[in-house]
Formats: C-alpha cells, sequence, structure tokens
C-alpha cells in the first residue's frame, strides 16, 4: 500500500534557538490572543475571592504612604523639598509599586506554568510579558489617587505632564528588561524567588522614594542617577507638582533602561531552549 507524504510546505520544524538572538515580533503578534488570555487570567486569579478585589490597588500604596509619611516625614523630618510629604512619597511609590510588583510577578511566571511549558509551544515571553502587563490595571488604578491627592492639596500639574508618556515608557522598559532577564534566571536558579523579597525592599532605598535625590552627595550622584528609576520618580513628581522637569536625571536612565531592556530580552532568548528542560 502506498502511503502519502506529507506535503513540505505545510510542515513546520520547531527548533530551539541558539546565541544571542533579537525578539520574533511577527511570532509575539501570532500569540497576542494567548497574551490576552493570560494577562486577564493574572488579573483575575489576584482578586479572586477577594472581599475588597481591586481596591486593594488603592489600599496598599496609600496605607504604605501613611507609614512613611508617620515615620520619615513626621519622626525622622526628611525633607520633601517643600512638598507635602504624603503627595511626595506616595506619587513616588505610585510607579516604584509597579517596578517591584513586576520584578517579583515576572520572576516567578516561568515557574508557575511549568506544565504548559513542557506540554505546548508557544512563545516563551508571553508568560512573563503577561504578567507585566497585568500590573498595568494596579498602576492605572492607584492613578485615582494621586488625582484625589492633588483636589486636595489644590495641585494644579504643569507642562511637564505632557512627559508622563516618555516617563511611562522609561518605567515600562526598565520591568520588561530586568523582568525578562529574572524570569529566565530563576528557571534556572530556583532561589532567585527566594532572594527578590529581600532586594527588592533593599533596592526601595537605593531610589527616591522616601527622600529626594537633591539629598544624595554630590560626588554619588553620577553614579546615583544610572539608576533608571531616579529619574522615572523625580519626573512623576515634577509632572503632578509643576516643578522644572530633571532632564538631567532623567535621560541617563532612559539610556540604562534602554540597555536593560534590550539585554533581558536577548539573554531571555539565549536561555529559552533550555526552559522545557529544567522547568
Amino acid at each position: 500500500m502506498s502511503q502519502t507524504l506529507p506535503n513540505p510546505k505545510l510542515v513546520k520544524v520547531i527548533e530551539p534557538s541558539s546565541g544571542w538572538k533579537m525578539v520574533d515580533f511577527k511570532e509575539l503578534w501570532r500569540y497576542k490572543d494567548l497574551l490576552y488570555f493570560l494577562t486577564l487570567r493574572g488579573i483575575k486569579a489576584r482578586y479572586a475571592q477577594s472581599v475588597l478585589g481591586v481596591a486593594w490597588a488603592i489600599i496598599q500604596p496609600l496605607f504604605t504612604t501613611l507609614v512613611f509619611t508617620l515615620v520619615f516625614g513626621g519622626l525622622a523630618k526628611v525633607d520633601s523639598d517643600g512638598m507635602p510629604y504624603v503627595l511626595f512619597s506616595y506619587l513616588a511609590l505610585w510607579p516604584w509599586n509597579y517596578f517591584s510588583g513586576t520584578l517579583t510577578e515576572s520572576a516567578n511566571s516561568l515557574i508557575q506554568n511549568a506544565n504548559m511549558i513542557t506540554k505546548v509551544y508557544f512563545p516563551r515571553m508571553v508568560l512573563p510579558l503577561s504578567a507585566i502587563l497585568s500590573k498595568l490595571l494596579d498602576f492605572t488604578i492607584a492613578f485615582v489617587v494621586v488625582i484625589g491627592m492633588l483636589i486636595y492639596f489644590r495641585q494644579m500639574p504643569g507642562w511637564g505632564i505632557l512627559v508622563l508618556p516618555l516617563l511611562t515608557v522609561q518605567l515600562l522598559m526598565c520591568s520588561l528588561g530586568i523582568g525578562m532577564f529574572l524570569s529566565a534566571l530563576a528557571v534556572k536558579y530556583r532561589d532567585v524567588k527566594h532572594a527578590l523579597t529581600f532586594v527588592v525592599q533593599l533596592l526601595l532605598y537605593a531610589a527616591p522614594v522616601v527622600y529626594s535625590t537633591s539629598a544624595v552627595p554630590e560626588k554619588y550622584l553620577h553614579f546615583y542617577i544610572l539608576n533608571p528609576m531616579v529619574g522615572v520618580i523625580e519626573g512623576f513628581r515634577a509632572a503632578f507638582l509643576d516643578r522644572p522637569m530633571p532632564w538631567e536625571w532623567i535621560w541617563p536612565g532612559s539610556i540604562v533602561a534602554l540597555i536593560c531592556f534590550v539585554f533581558g530580552m536577548m539573554y531571555f532568548r539565549r536561555m529559552e531552549r533550555i526552559f522545557a528542560d529544567v522547568a
């Protein structure tokens, strides 16, 4: 009996990538429905069977702000550049909570979905991407508190508010780059997820969240502003408090954020071939 061979044009061979390669954005676009589903699943899982639901996106940063205001603004008398300390700290915690949250979520994304990785093919980058995108809901909801604070303190944003999309892009690039790197690293070294909680707490004090960048000694400032979150946080404050935009702190962080973004995605692609073996 003769056997019909498959048409070579209809056969797709999937081979593991090797070396340093750029991201196949066309392939990611083909799996956009999966990305949407996983992002939606992440949002639902976070607030499933929760009494307060998405209100936690407001309560958590607001409560932290009140504690910081009491400890650093009230007891330690940390200088807030003449701003109300509540507003000063919340405008920093708003982008910082998104950044720190995405690091934790993306680092655990591959491990939590190990069954999917070993059973079916799809661009593995979809998993950390969905974890990072799902946190955008919290970021958007927290903006409601910002509006309320601006009204309460009778603070009108200036023209610097137009720079906010640029600062958000810098925040996303930094979060995506480092998140991709950590997610790939956590698959091979499982102690990454345990160390990350401690590291994120330390990084909080390496960014101008509870203090102003102007308080950093000038001899350390050239190295300090290489932290991408410095320009983002100070830019957010300037945008909403009608202050001069600190470009001298923003552009160095933008370059570092771009480097982190490119390196993180390329490292993820390099390690992608071993995910199914070690997940």
